[in-house]
């Protein structure tokens, strides 16, 4: 083990747990947006029909299948792209979460969102940026490692 190696923390296989929880919330985000495709939910009703415990629509549908098996894919493929897929929609929810707060009952809520998909939203923001940070620092990521070099000395007029 080089000394590089030893200052990684020594749980190296949560690494893999983290990734295949990544992967875990895409296949539950395909599963979810499938079920409302079948059940033919209107593509634009700001008032959502429940899917799973959701509200849901065709829209709403049609973003969780693309979100999950992108982070479906990039949980199969690993590395520092699952750890930044992860990182990314992780963001994505949680800024999903506080938009979709502010236009519960407007016209303006195209993805039928009720309190409970907001909840969703921050539960699995929080969830995908733990798996996608972890996988940063666990030393899979090529960007995680440190170097030995010393720090350049200050230049003095």
């Amino acid at each position: 083990m080089s000394e590089h190696e030893s200052e990684f923390p020594v749980d190296h296989r949560l690494g893999t747990v983290y990734r295949v929880g990544g992967g875990l919330v895409g296949l539950a985000l395909v599963i979810f947006g499938v079920i409302g495709l079948v059940d033919k939910l209107p593509y634009f009703a700001v008032d959502g029909q429940s899917v799973l415990g959701l509200s849901s629509n065709g829209l709403l549908s049609i973003v969780s299948v693309v979100v999950g098996a992108l982070l479906l894919v990039a949980a199969l493929i690993g590395r520092n792209l699952a750890a930044h897929t992860n990182v990314t929609f992780g963001i994505l929810f949680l800024v999903s979460g506080l938009v979709n707060i502010c236009l519960l009952r407007t016209e303006l809520n195209y993805f039928g969102f009720k309190m409970q998909n907001v909840i969703f939203s921050f539960v699995v923001g929080l969830m995908l940026l733990t798996f996608g940070f972890y996988g940063r620092v666990s030393g899979k990521s090529r960007n995680a490692q440190r170097t030995d070099e010393p720090a350049p000395e200050p230049s003095q007029p």
